[in-house]
């Protein structure tokens, strides 16, 4: 892959440089290193300065002297990586001055209560999201490591229907490039304003049933203004031609799989995917979400999601890449369970759900070599569940910890 880690300045943060000289110690009933490997019983997570420095057993001698024992004790595994999520809306609007509390309250609700220890917010106003990591890192709130694109880029008279509720100043600076040149600067400044990628709308509805699509040049000088400077490029398809035309311009992230198509991705598509090493985000309850907007009847509902199903079967059976993503922050269920179980009905099994947290992320943003593993030299992002996803995927989302760098960022227990 061409591209090099985002952001490389948001490694471990302040959150690591606050982190105590002592151990903590956080012990596994049940521990997973990594999604290939069997889980093993009965071990102990030592952690230093934002990294894991041991795994070992839980008799007394295995504890360093002077370590600091957490009270959160379950099943552990590495930290979750939501990677379509959306800062917008009341919970995080003004973030530069709402009090902290309340700012950490809507993280929370949204993100760390469920295990996210890294977000990609693949829309949204930079400036804002900005504001809210720059808060986390200094730790002034509790919260997950996160990367943004800012907005994306529109095509000209398409921002899409569901986004006409946005407020008028947003809707007005939405970007809608004319042409290359212009496209260019926008995507320029945007990288150079703090964003960690750039997100392409490929094919939009302005109205119900209408179809705009982006320009071609504009789409691959956007790919190459942004693997130029080694960020990852996104984009929502839509449709096949969307999917198509992302293809052509060089897109690294699909973030949804597409819905309502007469037949499902075909074998030339995927095959081209996956020799193009890209990544897809299946986005299930999303599409459950949307077609209840529309008053789709039910039976016509599970079509079309089976649908979408079958795309993401053809595109993991041939070997390509799946991230988990949720689109919340648009989608304001923030629950994730639905999920997991709707990615099980896709075919995905309890380790494949946990690579595309885990492990999947790490090596497309190139951070296979210090994230998404419970072993030593590794970030300290933990979660301690209460049950075994292997008996239950909703498991994953039954969180009673979150670990960032070491540090505690949420507690069920209060």
């Amino acid at each position: 892959m061409r591209l090099i880690a985002l952001a490389a300045g948001i490694c471990l943060g302040t959150a690591a440089a606050a982190a105590v000289a002592e151990s903590l110690m956080i012990r596994a009933d049940k521990l997973y290193s990594t999604p290939d490997e069997a889980a093993v019983e009965n071990r102990t997570v030592s952690i230093r300065g934002g990294r894991i420095v041991a795994v070992a057993g839980q008799r007394a001698t295995d504890f360093p002297a002077g370590s600091r024992l957490s009270e959160c004790r379950g099943v552990v595994v590495a930290g979750f990586q939501n990677s379509h999520v959306h800062f917008l809306g009341a919970p995080f609007d003004k973030a530069m001055i709402k009090p902290s509390a309340e700012l950490e309250r809507g993280v929370e609700a949204m993100l760390t209560r469920y295990g996210f220890t890294t977000v990609v917010d693949t829309s949204s106003v930079l400036e804002n999201t900005l504001a809210i990591r720059s808060r986390i890192e200094k730790g002034d709130i509790r919260g997950p490591r996160i990367f943004t694109v800012g907005w994306g880029l529109f095509p000209v008279d398409g921002i899409p229907y569901y986004l006409h509720d946005l407020p008028p100043e947003v809707l007005d600076g939405l970007p809608q490039p004319r042409d290359a040149r212009e496209a260019r600067a926008i995507v320029q400044a945007n990288l150079a304003g703090g964003a960690d990628g750039t997100k392409l709308f490929l094919e939009t509805a302005p109205t119900p049933g209408a179809a705009k699509l982006l320009s071609p040049d504009i789409a691959r000088v956007a790919a190459s203004e942004t693997h130029a400077r080694g960020k990852l490029l996104f984009a929502h398809p839509t449709s096949l031609a969307g999917m198509r035309a992302g293809l052509d311009a060089g897109v690294d992230v699909f973030v949804h799989t597409t819905l309502g198509e007469r037949s499902p991705w075909d074998e030339a598509l995927v095959k081209r995917m996956v020799a193009q090493q890209v990544s897809v985000i299946p986005t299930f309850k999303l599409w459950y979400s949307e077609l209840a907007k529309q008053d789709v009847p039910k039976d016509i509902t599970e079509k079309l999601v089976e649908a979408t199903m079958a795309e993401l079967r053809a595109f993991k059976a041939a070997g390509g890449q799946i991230l988990f993503g949720t689109d919340v922050g648009y989608m304001h269920d923030f629950d994730p369970t639905d999920e997991y179980v709707l990615m099980q009905r896709a075919g995905l099994s309890p380790r494949e759900i946990l690579a595309s947290l885990t492990t999947a992320p790490a090596d497309r943003f190139k951070e296979s070599a210090v994230r998404g593993r419970v072993q030593p030299g590794y970030a300290a992002d933990l979660v301690v569940l209460e049950g075994d996803p292997a008996d239950d995927v909703k498991n994953f989302a039954r969180v009673r910890c979150a670990f960032r760098a070491g540090e505690l960022i949420y507690d069920k227990a209060g």
